[in-house]
């Protein structure tokens, strides 16, 4: 059997999880058995070993995690390139921003808040420059569209008709 860690929680089920770091996590209920859940466990064996592989696949493609040096460089950079790119489009879009912030957080390129406050990933400084103008130009169209409806894709092909094709650069 697979060594697991065990989260009890006011849960009335049983969940597996295969986390980003290859740990096997199980959520149970705070007074299930630990033989019943040992046996829930076993019976998703070939479920556990296909994912972990999965996991372990992309954790050896993934490229090494940059140094705090390397992450301050790209910070640096996009304090440069970021600001004036804003000014530009949100210029041509008639939109104003109540701010700009650079983050190192891994989860989204950028992100508008319900203030209008902009925040931009650094590590989008290692994408090409048309994927940063779509990246600028998505987050500026969310002063107007808070979604991702079909007024909001409107909004953002009147600004850059190939957006499909430039999204395809930040993969």
């Amino acid at each position: 059997m697979e060594e697991y860690e065990l989260i009890r929680s006011r849960r009335k089920t049983l969940a597996l999880e295969i986390t980003r770091d290859c740990r096997v996590l199980v959520r149970a209920p705070l007074r299930l058995s630990r033989s019943r859940i040992d046996a829930f466990v076993d019976s998703h064996a070939a479920w556990i070993a296909r994912h972990l592989e999965q996991q372990r696949q992309r954790a050896a493609a993934m490229p090494p995690a940059p140094t705090p040096e390397e992450i301050q460089a790209l910070k640096e950079k996009a304090r440069a390139v970021l600001p004036p790119k804003v000014a530009f489009w949100s210029g041509k879009m008639g939109v104003v921003p109540t701010g700009l912030k650079i983050t190192s957080a891994r989860k989204r390129y950028g992100s508008c808040s319900a203030k209008n406050s902009l925040c931009f990933f650094c590590f989008l400084m290692n994408s090409p420059e048309e994927a940063i103008d779509l990246v600028v130009v998505h987050e500026l169209c969310h002063i107007r569209e808070k979604n991702h409806g079909p007024r909001f894709y409107a909004l953002l092909a009147q600004y850059l008709p190939d957006h499909q094709e430039r999204k395809k650069l930040l993969k």
